[in-house]
């Protein structure tokens, strides 16, 4: 059975669509789609049919969410906005940073993470979408401040079997979980340091850059912080520390593998005051040993003078087996391993700055 493993690019200047079947050949690149419009987040949805989503941001128009059902060919685009805060909370929505769906038993369920930091959900397969009010009233939530980036909530991570559960992470308040579909939430920030702050293990407060949920075993996560990496076994409840073995504690993206829980990727970056991969290398890290000890991938990448960063959702994986494992940089080059990182081909170059990628088989 022919098999087709389709990435999307967003970047700063619209969206590109790469696409490669069974594995063999050169990858067929299509875009500018949606040219300049900023996109923070997309999502390739495959429980239905599939389906691209994009949030994307026109400097005149403002945000939106839009999709494609024939892999960028034609694009839906509302005549309403899909996003909207109701009138009551005295809000205009900035950007959409992440968009999610739920379940696979669950087609119609699509979560959206938004700026300023709040959590949408659309029952709908993504076309209108309904405040969690459970978050939006947390007593934390107007003393979140907003990181680098902003206020952000740009994690979400739907439970793969219970629609009713959920972890999503927001700068900078840090990492929440609901248990009851989103009526309420706790904050799951315990074991997290944060030397920048007054107290350096606070309840929530915390810079989060990213979080991955292993799909095979979801009460495992990994995490990204402004300054540290760290695991969690207990369904995001507390964290420990798993950076030895990296150059460094610092940078943005993190992802689990498909399949091999203890397998997880991150790519450093010197420090908060310099954003550049160690020594000039191009290096994505990868632990087989949830955490314990790290090691370089380097094979097919720049081995010198490579001075750009990789965002926190320019990294990704495939649900292929073996898994294909993507990154993008801020440089507009995209690398893809059809081996777990093992080797690298480069997909793309030149492309505007590179802010979100997504990988799925269809």
């Amino acid at each position: 059975m022919s098999s087709t493993v389709v990435l999307a690019i967003g970047t700063r200047k619209g969206l590109w669509l790469a696409t490669r079947r069974d594995g063999r050949g050169g990858w067929d690149v299509t875009g500018p789609h949606l040219p300049m419009t900023e996109v923070y987040a997309v999502a390739v949805d495959t429980r239905a049919r599939p389906r691209v989503l994009v949030g994307s941001e026109n400097p005149h128009f403002g945000p939106t969410v839009v999709s494609s059902d024939d892999l960028g060919t034609s694009w839906r685009e509302p005549d309403h906005a899909p996003i909207a805060f109701p009138p009551d909370t005295g809000t205009a929505l900035s950007r959409v940073w992440q968009l999610a769906p739920g379940p696979p038993d669950e087609p119609d369920l699509v979560y959206a993470g938004v700026e300023p930091s709040a959590l949408f959900r659309s029952e709908d397969g993504g076309r209108t979408y309904e405040l969690v009010r459970g978050l939006w009233n947390h007593p934390h939530r107007e003393q979140w401040m907003p990181g680098g980036g902003g206020l952000a909530l740009h994690t979400v991570l739907p439970h793969p079997r219970d629609r009713d559960r959920a972890v999503v992470a927001t700068s900078t308040g840090g990492v929440y979980r609901t248990g009851d579909g989103g009526a309420s939430w706790q904050a799951g920030n315990k074991g997290i340091r944060t030397p920048f702050m007054p107290e350096e293990y606070p309840e929530f407060g915390q810079c989060v850059h990213k979080v991955a949920r292993h799909p095979a075993e979801p009460e495992r996560f990994f995490l990204q912080h402004h300054g540290g990496v760290y695991r969690s076994d207990d369904g995001a409840s507390s964290w420990h520390p798993i950076e030895n073995g990296l150059p460094s504690d610092f940078g943005f993206p993190i992802a689990t593998h498909a399949h091999r829980p203890d397998v997880v990727y991150g790519f450093p970056l010197v420090a908060d005051q310099r954003r550049f991969p160690p020594e000039g290398r191009c290096r994505v890290y990868r632990s087989e040993d949830a955490g314990e000890s790290w090691h370089p991938l380097s094979a097919g990448l720049p081995s010198e003078g490579f001075w750009s960063g990789v965002m926190r959702d320019a990294l990704c994986v495939d649900d292929s087996e073996p898994g294909g494992v993507y990154f993008g940089s801020r440089s507009g080059e995209v690398y893809a391993s059809a081996d777990e990182g093992d080797s690298w081909e480069r997909v793309v170059q030149h492309l505007p700055d590179v802010l979100s990628l997504r990988a799925a088989t269809v």
